[in-house]
């Protein structure tokens, strides 16, 4: 199942992303998170906090689920 992540700007970071939909509780966390969890950004590996996430991009968060992200 897909999360839907609809979001009011442009873009979001997948380092907000990850407090967003409460994966990580603070942005002091993302760095490790990243470095221990396997990540995938529209089907390729992806472990910058920075990454920019737009319309349409999909998230792979392993033991966490998929999200797509959507604008208003």
């Amino acid at each position: 199942m897909i999360t839907k992540v609809l979001i009011h700007t442009d873009y979001i970071t997948l380092g907000q992303l990850l407090k967003f939909e409460n994966i990580i509780e603070s942005g002091g966390l993302v760095k490790d998170f990243l470095d221990q969890v396997s990540i995938k950004v529209n089907g390729a590996s992806e472990n910058r906090r920075g990454k920019k996430l737009y319309p349409k991009d999909i998230v792979e968060i392993e033991d966490f689920g998929t999200f797509e992200i959507e604008n208003d």
